[in-house]
């Protein structure tokens, strides 16, 4: 039985990643940098509560990091923890930083003294190409308008060093946006669903929002779990861009969902100005082609798709 490790567990990608692990006979455990016996809300969600053994990591903590690998042997180990909220990052560039570079370069030190021939996906983001003008790839020069993104750029380059100096099989995978029903209302796509649900119902509070003309290419996150596996199952690492190469405007989102239960998004939105960023992306694109070419991984779930499953959920 493969072990896989996974750093950030109790995050909606580290639920999903769970599920399928374990669909594929893996022995999984799952770290978590809180009390490893408080309950796992996703895990509960997706009923497999209790098959991923929990273990406390602090990727800060590069002795326990050492231990950890130690002790658990994992053939594979995604790295899927640290801040996942661009708009926090602006208000504490530091906890990004730490979390996201300094944790990534903990882990991978680690497996280069304990663990040489396991295999390592970290997960880059979208956020690093910035505002493009046409869809970025692999090969897109990086243009972060946030300390998040810096905070990736900054794990992947460590990433790179660790792959090419010391021969480590490390891939990142630059995920663009990927939503699913375990996602918070501090995500803004489950802040719309949410929102537009409970006015559906009989709620009278409004829609409030920042920029609305912003644009992403939105996902499904279990489609993108199983291509961070795939990604270690080759016989090279490289690093892939994960999208669905369709991009939409966050006002065409809340329309769409609005529509869905039939109402007119116009008589519910509300401009907020204290949601916007001190710099934004406003076009954020992917050519997932590479990963379509080498891994033979597409995305199937279209911005509809993904709406109606999230709004599904609650009700």
């Amino acid at each position: 039985m493969k072990r896989a490790l996974i750093c950030g567990v109790t995050g909606q990608d580290g639920a999903y990643l769970s599920e399928f692990l374990l669909e594929q006979g893996y022995g999984v455990f799952g770290s978590t940098r809180s009390d490893p016996t408080l309950p796992v809300a996703n895990l509960k969600s997706l009923g497999i509560a209790g098959r991923a053994k929990i273990v406390e990591l602090d990727l800060l903590n590069v002795m326990d990091v050492r231990r950890t690998l130690e002790e658990i042997k994992p053939d594979e180990i995604y790295n899927l923890t640290g801040p996942s909220s661009v708009g926090a990052s602006f208000t504490n560039p530091q906890e990004s930083i730490q979390g996201i570079a300094v944790g990534t370069m903990n882990l991978l030190e680690a497996m280069r003294q304990v663990l040489p021939k396991s295999r390592l996906f970290l997960a880059g983001s979208s956020e690093c190409f910035g505002n493009v003008d046409h869809p970025a790839s692999e090969t897109t020069p990086f243009n972060p308008r946030s300390p998040y993104a810096i905070s990736k750029i900054a794990a992947h380059w460590t990433a790179n060093i660790y792959r090419e100096g010391h021969g480590l099989f490390v891939c990142t995978g630059f995920l663009f946006n990927h939503e699913s029903i375990l996602r918070t209302e501090r995500y803004v796509t489950q802040k719309v669903i949410a929102t537009a649900c409970r006015i559906a119902a009989g709620s009278d509070e409004r829609l409030s929002l920042g920029n609305i003309s912003i644009a992403r290419d939105w996902g499904w996150a279990p489609e993108y779990v199983r291509v961070m596996w795939q990604m270690l199952q080759a016989d090279q690492p490289k690093d892939y861009l994960i999208a669905t190469g369709q991009t939409h405007t966050l006002e065409t989102f809340v329309e769409k969902t609005f529509t869905a239960l039939g109402l007119d998004y116009h008589n519910f939105l509300e401009s907020d100005p204290t949601l916007l960023r001190p710099t934004d992306i406003i076009s954020s694109a992917g050519d997932p082609a590479k990963a379509g070419d080498e891994l033979g991984w597409q995305a199937a779930y279209g911005l509809e798709e993904i709406i109606k499953q999230m709004i599904a959920a609650r009700r």
